[in-house]
């Protein structure tokens, strides 16, 4: 007997890839408010605005992390679906 999962039910690593694509929106709204300076002719921000726009980078991670975890939990299923 094949279990399959609603369409909204939450699955694991989706909270990941949720979190990871909101930190990597934050990261990119960042990025652009650090590089507007640069292009407007004003002073640049200081170097720790900067640092702010490495949650670009940590959220690609966690949206990552999030992939392989969902990944190795479908797997995990279909070899217990096949044991069966």
């Amino acid at each position: 007997m094949t279990v399959t999962p609603h369409p909204d039910e939450a699955r694991p690593g989706d909270a990941l890839v949720r979190a990871g694509g909101i930190v990597f929106i934050v990261g990119a709204v960042a990025t652009l408010a650090t590089m507007a300076p640069l292009f407007l002719g004003t002073d640049p921000f200081p170097s720790y605005a900067w640092a702010v726009c490495m949650l670009m980078g940590v959220g690609f991670a966690l949206s990552a992390a999030g992939v392989l975890r969902s990944a190795a939990a479908q797997r995990r299923a279909a070899k217990a679906s096949q044991a069966a």
